[in-house]
């Protein structure tokens, strides 16, 4: 693998520049994908802004708020790392109600949560509208080779030994699912845009994933 350095502020540039490259006749799906030891929630906020001084709309959502409910995720268990990569999330939903509206033609009407999973049931959040030419700016985990339909994908990077020392010793559990998914998705090879953030403070862009 190949990687550049870049820092942090022009990692958010060099992203906003990429989604602002799409036609603004059409919504845009942006996926931030990474390991939560990696926050790509932070990246995606952080790019609310700058696409907002371009006159581009955007909307964030966390792939979080779209778990499924307990019963069905923890049907092995609380610490099955196989159940955590594979019923985790309520990918028909987050396709239902966030992804498929913002199709071309579609309604433009985004649900920005389903389920608080702390409390176990629904938030009953009211939808909003993302008119043509706004992004969806999705963070979350464990997102790519779910054939959910993104415009563009940006994975977040640790290498096995970062993730491990990153990874609060109560979600060691996890580490498994991580390993499987670096095998099964390839995210470094499959994201339009991979970052390696084993030092947050020095990310760097992956030019050769091989």
């Amino acid at each position: 693998m190949r990687a550049r350095p870049i820092s942090p502020e022009h990692l958010v540039d060099a992203l906003r520049d990429r989604i602002a490259s799409f036609p603004r006749d059409r919504r845009v799906r942006v996926a931030i994908d990474g390991p939560d030891a990696a926050h790509p929630a932070v990246l995606a906020d952080a790019l609310v802004q700058p696409l907002r001084a371009l006159g581009r709309e955007a909307v964030r959502v966390s792939a979080r708020d779209f778990l499924r409910p307990a019963s069905l995720r923890f049907e092995s268990g609380r610490e099955d790392p196989d159940a955590y990569y594979d019923d985790r999330l309520d990918t028909s939903a987050l396709d239902r109600e966030v992804l498929g509206p913002l199709e071309p033609g579609g309604t433009g009407k985004v649900l920005p949560s389903l389920w608080d999973a702390d409390r176990d049931r629904a938030t009953r959040a009211p939808y909003v509208d993302l008119r043509e030419g706004g992004v969806l700016l999705l963070d979350g985990t464990l997102l790519l080779g779910r054939r959910l339909p993104f415009d563009l994908t940006v994975h977040l990077s640790l290498s096995p030994a970062a993730l491990s020392r990153r990874t609060p010793a109560a979600l060691a559990w996890t580490l498994p699912a991580y390993d499987r998914y670096r095998v099964e998705a390839e995210p470094l090879a499959t994201a339009d845009i991979a970052v390696v953030v084993d030092d947050p403070r020095h990310p760097a862009l992956v030019v050769d994933p091989a």
